[in-house]
């Protein structure tokens, strides 16, 4: 009786296992491959710095989906990329084309690194010496020892 209810515990516990949908591969090892690959360069459009071939999310499924479908039609890695850019942008690339629009995007991180490193050597210069003090007249020094001897001048 024991066994039976840790039989029944572990396999409600193993529920939530069976949520996760495991994709339906496709029958031609190359074609699927070739799925697998194209589907690492594509970013998913929920997890936003994961690619699809990594996601569990929905959407990366039905991405994933596209891609086998798009590859079984006897698409190139270029032509499903471009099919997936039309409907979702941009964004969908993991690794974006260097152009106009990504400039931004591409030279930022060695704009921000060359400013830091110009912030950082200009506070590490010493400042010039500053010139002496020039020194007490006859008046203020005998105001000063009037202040010394708690005095009010």
């Amino acid at each position: 009786m024991k066994r039976l209810l840790l039989g029944l515990f572990f396999a409600l516990a193993a529920l939530p296992a069976l949520a996760i949908g495991v994709d339906e591969p496709l029958a031609d090892p190359g074609l699927e491959a070739k799925a697998r690959e194209i589907s690492k360069g594509l970013r998913c459009l929920v997890c936003q710095n994961q690619s699809i071939e990594d996601s569990n999310a929905p959407l990366a499924a039905d991405l994933r989906r596209i891609v086998r479908e798009r590859v079984t039609a006897g698409d190139d890695e270029a032509a499903v990329q471009a099919y997936l850019v039309e409907r979702y942008g941009q964004w969908v690339l993991l690794r974006p084309p260097f152009e106009p629009a990504t400039w931004v995007l591409w030279l930022s991180p060695f704009v921000i690194l060359a400013t830091g490193t110009a912030v950082i050597l200009l506070r590490r210069r010493r400042p010039a010496p500053a010139a002496a003090p020039a020194p007490l007249s006859a008046e203020e020094r005998a105001r000063l020892e009037a202040l010394l001897r708690g005095e009010e001048p």
